[in-house]
């Protein structure tokens, strides 16, 4: 049974967020301060925050530099998992993960059927490893972000989350390039 360890000591994770939209601003972005909120009231450090437009290579680049910046170890995306026309943020992210995270999808769509029933099929919510950082693509709304960290990422990105967390395998991310093995890293 799920649990958190008292005896294991927190180890704060620095965060980017990344909301993809046409019409937000910082100051009318609901899901990326509801995320923002969350990750500094668990006390994770939010190492960045930024809002490109629904643009494949815009969402891309931004998610590519982060993945190689030292300071951050995670990102998560809001916005553009839907149908519409403009809806790219999986497409763009999808083709340059080195590993997929199927298991998140399916856990973000049970949390959010019980939420909203069958409107989560109307969501692409995906995750991955990019260059040995974690990425989440959540939805553009705030419920949907708010599910998705209160009930997947939170405990996930705590090291005393116990049987097992994201943290204590982030130093193996890379164990690959040490290894010797081929590169699946990104450029």
């Amino acid at each position: 049974m799920a649990r958190i360890d008292e005896s294991r000591p927190f180890i704060a994770v620095r965060i980017a967020v990344l909301t993809v939209s046409d019409t937000r601003s910082l100051a009318d972005d609901k899901s990326g301060q509801t995320l923002a909120d969350r990750i500094t009231e668990a006390g994770h450090i939010l190492a960045a925050r930024d809002i490109v437009t629904d643009d494949r290579e815009k969402i891309r680049d931004k998610v590519l530099g982060w993945s190689k910046d030292e300071n951050v170890d995670v990102v998560i995306t809001t916005g553009g998992t839907g149908f519409t026309g403009r809806d790219v943020t999986p497409e763009a992210l999808e083709p340059i993960f080195e590993k997929r995270m199927d298991g998140f999808s399916e856990v973000f769509h049970r949390i959010s059927f019980d939420k909203i029933g069958t409107a989560t099929i109307q969501s692409r919510a995906t995750g991955g490893v990019v260059n040995a950082t974690f990425v989440f693509v959540l939805p553009g709304s705030p419920g949907a972000c708010k599910d998705a960290w209160d009930s997947i990422l939170k405990p996930q990105l705590d090291y005393r989350h116990m049987p097992c967390n994201f943290v204590e395998i982030m130093p193996r991310l890379d164990e690959h390039l040490r290894r010797g093995g081929k590169t699946g890293s990104q450029t």
